[in-house]
């Protein structure tokens, strides 16, 4: 929509991983104002009706990564939903 895009990742760790990104450039979680607060839970709520739609409701991860020592190689805020492994997540 004209907020948000979601795709599937070009490398996936599970048998569900799509992103979820904003259309208006945030670097990454730790920029996150209080004026992105609605933007943010749009995420939120796209993902899981993505996951709904693929699925995977009842079985997904959300991940998001910030700063390059934790894993971030993009530094446009993403979300990560991972689903569909069908046993219990490693913590």
């Amino acid at each position: 929509d004209d907020d948000v895009l979601a795709f599937w990742d070009i490398s996936p760790q599970a048998p569900k991983h799509f992103l979820v990104i904003p259309k208006k450039h945030i670097p990454g979680p730790s920029s996150v104002t209080e004026a992105d607060e609605q933007l943010i839970g749009k995420l939120i709520r796209v993902g899981g009706d993505i996951a709904r739609e693929q699925g995977v409701e009842d079985d997904y991860r959300i991940i998001f990564n910030n700063g390059s020592k934790a894993g971030q190689v993009v530094f446009h805020i993403h979300m990560h939903i991972l689903g569909g492994k069908g046993k219990p997540w490693p913590i």
